[in-house]
C-alpha cells in the first residue's frame, strides 16, 4: 500500500508541476494564485463523487420530461441530459476553474413539464414552444451577466440572506435524500400535514406513490440508510478518501440482484424494463429531440410571454442563488467585494448552457446543489467538475449501467452533504431580530417551498419589510424610537464593494461627458465618506458585515454608545 501512496503523490507532484496543472492552480504549480491543498487524484475523486449524487438525473428528468409526450422519447431523453450534462459541467469547469456541475434542474423540470407544457401536451404551450422559451432566456439572462446585472443582484443581498441561503439549500439536499423519487423514501406529502413518514415497500403504495401501510419497513430504505448512510458516515469520521463513493457503489452492488427483497429491478413491468435496458451494459440512443423549437410563437403569444417571464424571474434568482451558494461552499468568495473569482464568465456560461439544453430539448440548466458532495469529498478546482462531465459523456454509452444506480444508494449521500452545508447556520447574525428573521424564513421556506428561488424571495421581502418600517419609525420619530438590539445589526448598502455594474458607469461617463459628472462624483464621494465616517464612529452597528463573514462576533459596546442614533 504504501508504495501505492508514493505512487500517487509522486503523480500528484508531477502533475501539479506542469503546465496543466499552473492552468487549473494545482499545488505546488508556482501560480500567483495558486489553489491550496489541491491534488489531482483529489480532484477526480471529488468529480466522481459528484457524478455518482447527479447521476439519477439522467433518468429522473428523462422521465419527468417524456410525460409531456409529443417528440419526447424516454430513451432520447436519457442520452440528451448525459449529453446537456457533461458539456455543460466539462466547459464550466474548463473555463471558470469551480467544482460545480451544472445539468437540467430538479424543479425547473417538473415545472416545465407539468405546469408549461403540461401532462402529456396539456398545457398552455406545447414542447416545442417552451423549449423555444428556454433557448431565448439563456441569452438574455447571457445579457444581464455581461452588464452585471446578475452579479450586482448577489451583492445587494444581505450577508445573512446569502447564508441562509445556502442553509436553505442543505436543507433542501436533505429533503430530496429523504424523499422518494431521488432517495430513500422515509418522508412523502400527506393530506392532512405537509409532510409524513413513509418507508413502505412499493406494494403498498397507491397510484399516487403514497404509502397506504408498512411504514418504515422497506427494506432498500433501510439498506440506504445503513449501507449509504451509516458506512459512509462511519468512513468520513476517519477522514477515509472516497467515502461517498464507497456508499454508493456498496448500496448499488447489493440491490443489482433480481432475486432480493430490496432489489432495483423487481419482477414487474417496470422492473423487467429496467432489467433489459441494464443488460445492454452498452447503448447509444438517438437524440429525436434535437433542434425541435418551434418560433411560430404567434400561434399562443400571450402563453409564450408568460412561460418566458416565467422562466426568467424563476431562474434568475435559482440559478444564481445556487451558483453563489456552491461558490461560497468551496471557499473561493472575496470577502471584501462578496464576488468569485470569474464570475461573469460563470454566470455567462450557465446562461449559455441553458440555450443549449433547450437545443437538446432539456429543461433550463441550473447549477446543482449536489456540487457540495464533490466539495466535501475535497474538490476545489474545475478538474472536478470535467471529471464529472467526462463521466456524463462517458454515460451517454454506458446509460444502462449509470441510469441503474437505485435513488436510495445516493439518498443518504445528499444528506450528509445537507448536514455539512448547515455547519455554517451559525455564521447568521441572530443578534439582531431585522437579519434573524428574513434569514430564517429563508433557510425553512426553501425545503417547504421546495424552491430555492421562492425561499429567497420571500426572504428578501421580509427583510424589506420588516427593515423598512423599522427605518420609517425611526425616520419618523427622529431617531428616538429605535429596537434595543440595533447595535448589532449588519451595515447594508445599495452600493457594494467592488465593481460596479457595467450599465451605471456607462451611465455616469455619459452624465460626465455632458457636464454632469462632476456632481455625480462628489456626491458619491460625500456618500462613500459619510458611510466610512459612520461605521468609524458606531463600530457596533456595523460589525463589518460589508464583508463576507467567517464568524459572526459582537464587538464590546461602550456605554456612550448607547442608542447613538437618538443624537442623529
Amino acid at each position: 500500500m504504501s508504495a501505492i501512496f508514493r505512487a500517487i503523490d509522486s503523480l500528484n507532484r508531477r502533475v501539479g508541476t506542469s503546465t496543466f496543472g499552473r492552468i487549473f492552480r494545482l499545488e505546488g504549480s508556482g501560480h500567483d494564485f495558486e489553489i491550496k491543498d489541491t491534488k489531482f487524484t483529489t480532484e477526480l475523486r471529488a468529480g466522481l463523487t459528484t457524478f455518482f449524487t447527479m447521476a439519477y438525473i439522467i433518468a429522473v428528468n428523462a422521465t419527468i420530461l417524456s410525460d409531456t409526450g409529443g417528440n419526447c422519447v424516454h430513451r432520447s431523453l436519457i442520452t440528451a441530459t448525459a449529453a446537456v450534462a457533461g458539456f455543460s459541467c466539462f466547459l464550466f469547469g474548463f473555463l471558470t476553474n469551480m467544482p460545480v456541475c451544472l445539468a437540467p434542474g430538479m424543479g425547473l423540470n417538473a415545472y416545465f413539464a407539468y405546469q408549461i407544457v403540461g401532462y402529456h401536451g396539456s398545457g398552455t404551450v406545447s414542447y416545442s414552444m417552451a423549449l423555444t422559451a428556454v433557448f431565448i432566456e439563456g441569452f438574455i439572462f447571457i445579457f444581464l451577466s455581461l452588464i452585471g446585472m446578475r452579479q450586482w443582484l448577489v451583492k445587494i443581498i444581505p450577508v445573512s440572506l446569502k447564508i441562509a441561503a445556502a442553509c436553505g439549500i442543505g436543507l433542501l439536499l436533505t429533503e430530496i435524500g429523504l424523499g422518494h423519487s431521488a432517495g430513500i423514501g422515509a418522508i412523502q406529502g400527506a393530506s392532512t400535514t405537509p409532510l409524513e413518514i413513509a418507508g413502505c415497500p412499493d406494494e403498498y403504495r397507491d397510484e399516487n406513490g403514497l404509502c397506504l401501510s408498512h411504514r418504515m419497513a422497506s427494506p432498500t430504505m433501510w439498506i440506504g440508510i445503513f449501507g449509504g448512510g451509516i458506512v459512509t458516515a462511519y468512513l468520513m469520521s476517519y477522514k477515509v478518501k472516497s467515502a461517498m463513493i464507497a456508499g454508493i457503489a456498496l448500496v448499488s452492488i447489493i440491490s443489482w440482484p433480481r432475486d432480493t427483497s430490496f432489489t432495483y429491478f423487481p419482477h414487474t413491468p417496470e422492473g423487467d424494463d429496467r432489467w433489459n435496458f441494464f443488460k445492454q451494459v452498452v447503448n447509444f440512443h438517438h437524440i429525436s429531440t434535437l433542434n425541435v423549437l418551434d418560433w411560430n410563437v404567434t400561434r399562443a403569444s400571450s402563453h409564450f410571454v408568460v412561460a418566458l417571464f416565467t422562466f426568467l424571474y424563476v431562474d434568475i434568482i435559482d440559478c444564481t442563488a445556487t451558483l453563489y451558494s456552491m461558490a461560497r461552499f468551496s471557499g473561493v468568495v472575496d470577502q471584501e467585494t462578496g464576488d468569485f473569482p470569474r464570475s461573469t464568465l460563470a454566470y455567462c456560461i450557465d446562461a449559455f448552457c441553458i440555450s443549449i439544453g433547450a437545443l437538446f430539448g432539456c429543461s433550463p440548466v441550473t447549477a446543482f446543489i449536489e456540487s457540495g458532495a464533490g466539495i466535501a469529498e475535497g474538490g476545489k478546482t474545475g478538474l472536478t467538475a470535467m471529471t464529472c462531465g467526462l463521466c456524463f459523456f462517458v454515460s451517454m454509452f454506458f446509460a444502462p449501467i449509470f441510469a441503474s444506480i437505485p435513488p436510495w444508494a445516493t439518498g443518504c449521500t445528499l444528506v450528509l452533504v445537507g448536514c455539512l452545508m448547515m455547519r455554517q447556520i451559525v455564521m447568521i447574525n441572530w443578534q439582531y431580530i431585522g437579519d434573524a428573521i428574513p434569514a430564517f424564513v429563508t433557510v425553512v421556506f426553501i425545503p417547504f417551498g421546495y424552491s430555492a428561488a421562492y425561499g429567497l424571495i420571500a426572504g428578501l421581502m421580509v427583510y424589506a419589510v420588516l427593515n423598512g418600517l423599522i427605518y420609517i419609525t425611526k425616520f419618523i420619530t427622529r431617531g428616538y424610537i429605535v429596537p434595543d438590539d440595533e447595535d448589532a445589526r449588519e451595515y447594508w448598502t445599495i452600493k457594494p464593494h467592488g465593481k460596479l455594474p457595467w450599465f451605471i458607469t456607462a451611465s455616469q461617463a455619459v452624465a460626465h461627458k455632458f457636464g454632469y459628472g462632476d456632481t455625480d462624483d462628489l456626491k458619491h464621494e460625500d456618500s462613500s465618506l459619510r458611510s466610512v465616517r459612520s461605521r468609524d464612529r458606531f463600530p457596533n452597528r456595523s460589525q463589518n458585515s460589508d464583508r463576507e463573514l467567517d464568524t459572526v462576533s459582537t464587538m464590546p459596546k461602550h456605554p456612550g454608545d448607547e442608542k447613538t442614533f437618538r443624537s442623529l
